[in-house]
Formats: C-alpha cells, structure tokens, sequence
C-alpha cells in the first residue's frame, strides 16, 4: 500500500498523536511455494544482510533503497540486498515465504498480523534490538510492536498513515461543493457531481486488489456501529448476519450507483487517475494515493476529509490509521547484521531518509524531524491526533486468511451484485468457523 499529507496546523505532541494507536491484524496460509524469493546464499555473507520488500510501487522502491544505502555508508563495511517483490504477491505468500528461505529481515504490518507469525514460531525476537531504540518510540507504538502472548518484541516501525476520502481542493472550488458532514450529505454530493459528468466515487479493486473495498466497510461499520462493535465483529465475535451489519451494507448500497465505471477492472493506481486530471470527485484511501500526484502542484492540490458521520452516537470518532515496519526472520542467515540493520531503521535517521522521498506517510520516530512536513501532512497528524480510536485495517485487524479468502471476495461480489448483500453475508458467517473458535 501506500500514502499522503494536508493544512497548515500547529506543532503536535507526537505522542499524543499515536496515543491511541490499537493493535491491528493476523495471517493465514496461502498454499503452494511462495513466489517472493528468498535471502538464498548472498546472506550467507558476513558482509550482506538480505531485505525482502514489498515496496514496488516507485516511491516506497526508492525510499527505501534510499535508507539501504545509507544504512550501508555507516555500517562499517555491511550492506543490505534488496528483494523486491510486488506488493499484492508478497502478502499473498507471505506464509509459505516464511516457512522456506526468508530474507533475514522483511517488510511487514504492526499488531494482529505481526503477532500471528510470532506465536506460529515464524518469527526472531527482538528484544536486545529494542534495548537499544526504545527511546525513540512512544508507548502506543511499543505495544504495537509487541507479542503480548509472550511478551516479546518481534517489530520495528517505521511510519503510519491515515484513510480519508481524498479530493482536489481546485475542483470543488470550482464545482462550488462543500465537505459534507453527514453521509446523507456524501450521497447528495455524490448525485450532484454525476450530474456535472464527474465520476462521484473514484474505486479501483481489479487485479488482486479487492483489499481496496475494506477501507469503505471498515468507516461505514465504525460510522453505524462503533468502533467496538467493529473490532469485535473483525475478532469474530459478532455475527455477519447480524441486522448491524445489514445495515451498513444497505449505507454502501447507496454509494454504488456513483462508482467510477470499471472499478472490477482498475488497480487503485489506475482508477487514481480520475483524482489527478479531475474527472473523478472523491477517492475513499490512505494517504498513499498521494503517490499518485507526480507534479507537485497537483499533489498541493490534493486534501481529504473524515468519512461522513452516520450515527451521531459514534460521529467521525474512528480514524484508520495502518502502521507498517519491519520483522526478523526465524532462522536468518546473517543474525548479527541483520540486528544491525533493525536497529538502523529505527533510527530518526533512517525514517527521515524514507519519508524525504516518500512523503506520504507519517513519522512514528519520537526523534524524527517534522519540520519540513508539508500542509497535506500536517493535516493528517492533526487528524490521526484528534482521533478517539484507531483501527489498523480491515485485514489487519482480523485474520486475513478469512478476509481474503471469505470477505473480500464477498465484497467484490457484491458491489458488482447489490441485490446479493443478505445471502453473501449469510456465506461470510458460515464460513467464519473456518477461523475463529467460538
């Protein structure tokens, strides 16, 4: 995935931005050999650590090439191998890449998704690399990093980033539209930008991509239900079948008829599109869709505003706000330089260098400079700050084996089939027991 930043807000206690920050998502196996290469004999080098990424799309590539390299002028001689594998495919084989030959360290997610490679032994604790950079983390994102089944830490972090629904300032001005507040106001901008010949609703999950409509679900059930209701029915102790959950499928409903045309068949970096060159309205999406915006003036352009409140009981409270780092091999080839490397990128240095390229994230480092964020950035400190919860994402905050394999499929469905929403909600909770023990 990736992300963004907007308006000119004052200076912000960091920890009071990451104070609410919540443990995010799980695992589970995908069949066959993973596709996503390995650290195979390079790693053996005492002088070579091998890094699996899943940074392919340009910027996270050349970001983080950026902190290897600079990893390497510090070293004393030891340099890290990038393995890049694109982004999709690396989640999706993640399980049989770490049951064969890892690199030794990897690019990976924070809390749930973490934690499930831990207590499946997949994973080398990190505890001595955290004696050394735990100065530099808050509380929140400590826990974040942790297995609280053992104790242990297995995680480094390196930026977090906010969904919103992102828009082009000029265009509304222009179209004289106003940020709605409430959904029903979402809906009846969403029919006035239709009748200007905008697509309303830009959306792209084509090509593997299906992850894209879970960011929609999540702040629609967190705006219907709250927040705990939410977690709980991502933790599977709610029913799918539950009239709660009826309900938010009938809010999406509303939003399909202004969906951009051939959403099945876009990437959300092909349907992304419509958001640079302004035929489309609004993009439900984290920050990374700044990645998108190549001219720098068309990325000043670029802001966001909270999904729309649907209960007044829950408001915009629920902020989704994904945090994404680094993990230890079980068994790597290079233990001591691969220890090194962690404890580099947990380093203000090494965040500084990844978002002075990649500037659509946020720092998660205490000791990171903010100083040269730009308005789009700031904006999402202050709203990932003024957030009373936050969740990780959809496939984060749940097992991800039941979302990819049962969920996102079901949702690809339906937004292709409407009138599909109570049978395929009665198959998402038949097939829950797959997963979670009652």
């Amino acid at each position: 995935m990736a992300r963004p930043r907007p308006g000119q807000l004052p200076t912000l206690d960091r920890r009071s931005v990451l104070k609410v920050l919540l443990a995010g998502a799980g695992l589970a196996a995908v069949p066959g050999l993973a596709a996503c290469g390995s650290g195979g004999s390079t790693a053996a080098d005492p002088n070579t650590v091998t890094f699996g990424s899943n940074g392919s799309d340009a910027k996270p590539k050349q970001a983080y090439q950026a902190v290897l390299d600079a990893f390497a002028k510090q070293s004393g001689g030891l340099k890290a191998k990038p393995n890049v594998q694109d982004h999709q495919a690396f989640q999706q084989n993640i399980n049989s890449y770490l049951q064969g030959t890892p690199d030794d360290v990897f690019t990976w997610f924070a809390g749930y998704r973490m934690q499930f490679f831990a207590n499946k032994n997949l994973l080398s604790p990190i505890d001595d690399v955290w004696d050394k950079i735990g100065a530099n983390f808050p509380q929140a994102v400590k826990d974040l990093s942790k297995n609280p089944q053992d104790g242990h830490y297995y995680f480094v972090p390196i930026y977090n980033y906010p969904w919103g629904v992102f828009y082009r300032k000029s265009l509304f001005q222009e179209k004289g539209y106003t940020v709605p507040k409430t959904f029903d106001d979402f809906i009846n901008l969403a029919k006035k930008m239709q009748g200007d010949g905008l697509s309303p609703f830009v959306q792209g999950f084509g090509g593997g991509e299906s992850w894209m409509l879970l960011g929609t679900f999540d702040y629609l059930n967190m705006r219907t239900n709250g927040y705990q209701f939410h977690m709980d029915l991502m933790h599977g102790k709610e029913s799918w079948s539950d009239k709660k959950v009826k309900d938010v499928m009938d809010s999406w409903k509303r939003m399909l008829p202004y969906y951009q045309a051939g959403a099945s068949s876009k990437k959300w970096e092909d349907a992304s599109a419509a958001l640079v060159n302004k035929t489309g309205g609004m993009m439900v999406i984290g920050m990374f869709v700044g990645q998108s915006f190549t001219n720098q003036a068309d990325y000043e352009d670029l802001d966001f505003f909270a999904f729309p409140e649907i209960n007044s009981q829950y408001g915009t409270d629920a902020v989704e706000a994904p945090m994404d780092g680094f993990l230890l091999s079980k068994n790597p080839k290079n233990p001591d330089g691969a220890k090194k490397l962690l404890e580099y990128l947990g380093s203000a240095e090494a965040e500084n260098t990844y978002l002075s390229i990649d500037s659509s994230n946020l720092a998660v480092n205490d000791k990171a400079d903010t100083s040269k964020y730009g308005t789009l950035q700031k904006k999402a400190v202050q709203f990932v700050a003024d957030a009373k919860q936050l969740s990780q994402f959809g496939d984060r905050d749940s097992d991800p084996g039941f979302i990819q394999n049962v969920v996102e499929p079901a949702f690809a469905q339906f937004v292709q089939n409407p009138n599909t929403s109570d049978s395929l909600l009665t198959q998402i909770q038949s097939q829950k027991s797959q997963y979670f023990q009652s």
